[in-house]
Order: C-alpha cells, then structure tokens, then sequence
C-alpha cells in the first residue's frame, strides 16, 4: 500500500486526514479543520507532518495552518485562494503536481463551491482528495462558482479509476441520502441508503466512498438521469445539475 489514511473527526462534523507515503515515512495533512486535533493525531500515530494540503480557502479547512506550521514546520501547499486567510508556502494550480515522498498527488480543478476549490488525487493510491467539491452521496454548495464550473469539476473526478478512494472533508451522508432517495428509486441507492443509515446508527464513518460508487448513486453525478425528476427533461447537464443543487438547497427532509 503506497499510503497509509488517518482520518479522525473534526469540529462539528468535518474529517481531518493524515496521509503516510509508505516509502518515506512522510506525512501530509489534508486541510486543517482543527489544528489541535490535526496535531493530536499525529501524536497519536507518532508521526511527523511534512505538508498542508488546503483544498480550499474556508476557514474550516484552513484555520489550523497556523498552528501545524508552528508546531511542525510544515509547508502550506494550497490553491492561490487561500491567500485570502493564511500565506502558502507554495501555491500550486490544477495540472500541477505534489510529492509526498514516493506518492505523487495531482492538483485537479474542482471549482464551484469556491472559485478555486482543487482536490488531490494519487493514481498510484488510487486515492482522490476532495475537499467540500465532491461528498459521499452529495457535492458542496456553490457558494462562488457556477453550475457550469462545478459540473466540470465533478465530471473531471467521475473520470477517475472506479476503484478510487474518495475521502471528502465531511459527514453529511445521511442528509444526503434522505435528499437522494427524495429523488431516485434505483434499488442501488435504496440499499446503500440503509447501509448508510446503519452505519451512522453505530457511529461509524461513511468515508471513504469510492469513485464507482458515487457514479452509480450520488444524485449529482446522476442529474442527467435526473433531469425529469427536477423539470429538466432534454436540458443540458450542467442544467440538470443546478437544478438537483437548487433541490438538495430547498429540502427539508
């Protein structure tokens, strides 16, 4: 296994995640939700943490830079946007690669819920780090970007191996899944929809999912599927798409 993921909980309900390159010995944290819990965790595994990895710029996934760059050293590798609340040391754009000793992460664009929201993603692993763009059963809010942008983003992470892990940053995949079902009768929704249930019953993470899995019941990635469902029949994707966001905005269920 060329990582080893630690992921523990954060705040109300954010995920932090450590992630060891096997090889090196080196650690990298996925965004900050806590900084105090980010460090106690690499206490508890007695591991020293040689990156940051911000995703995007909301405080919940940044708001520990401070702390574990003081504690530890580490550099802050971020998208440009996160200028707006921490300076990164180095500030990478999609297309761009990052190396965590032997694992190699690529820089996707997966804006939409920020404009400059970009998600992590190893081949090697088989792992994609997706922030708040892409959740199990669900996708983040667009707080900045636009349908178009965050169906683009959602399509690029939909082409990944089917087998690829997908650790997002919160969980929200019970409300999901009661929005979905409000949505779509596939019996392969319907039974995943109970394992989720059963699961959050026993306190147990939903994450990670796998790429194969969102694609087969995530309503986000199924909006064209959808389109009738939400008065979309015939219109583009990116259409079906912001319509399925604007019902998930409304629900109350």
């Amino acid at each position: 296994m060329p990582i080893e993921v630690r992921l523990f909980p954060c705040l109300q309900d954010n995920y932090g995640f450590l992630v060891r390159d096997a090889a090196s010995g080196r650690v990298a944290a996925v965004d900050t939700p806590d900084g105090e819990a980010v460090l106690a965790a690499a206490r508890e595994r007695r591991w020293r943490i040689d990156l940051i990895l911000n995703t995007h710029w909301h405080p919940d996934h940044t708001q520990g830079n401070a702390a574990v760059k003081a504690a530890t050293g580490a550099q802050v590798v971020a998208p440009a946007e996160v200028s707006r609340v921490f300076p990164p040391d180095r500030v990478v754009a999609p297309g761009e690669t990052v190396e965590l000793g032997e694992t190699r992460f690529e820089v996707l664009e997966t804006g939409g819920h920020t404009l400059g929201h970009v998600s992590f993603h190893s081949a090697d692993a088989r792992a994609a780090f997706t922030g708040d763009a892409l959740f199990a059963l669900g996708c983040g809010r667009l707080f900045e970007g636009t349908p178009e942008q965050a169906w683009a983003g959602l399509q690029r992470l939909a082409a990944l191996p089917p087998e690829t892990g997908v650790w997002c940053a919160h969980e929200y995949t019970a409300a999901n899944a009661r929005f979905a079902l409000s949505l779509d009768e596939a019996p392969a929704l319907k039974r995943r929809a109970q394992e989720v249930f059963a699961a959050r019953e026993r306190g147990e993470p939903t994450v990670p999912t796998t790429i194969g899995l969102e694609k087969a019941t995530n309503p986000f990635l199924r909006a064209p599927a959808l389109a009738n469902r939400v008065g979309k029949s015939g219109a583009p994707d990116h259409e079906a798409f912001a319509a399925v966001r604007a019902a998930k905005d409304a629900f109350k269920g």
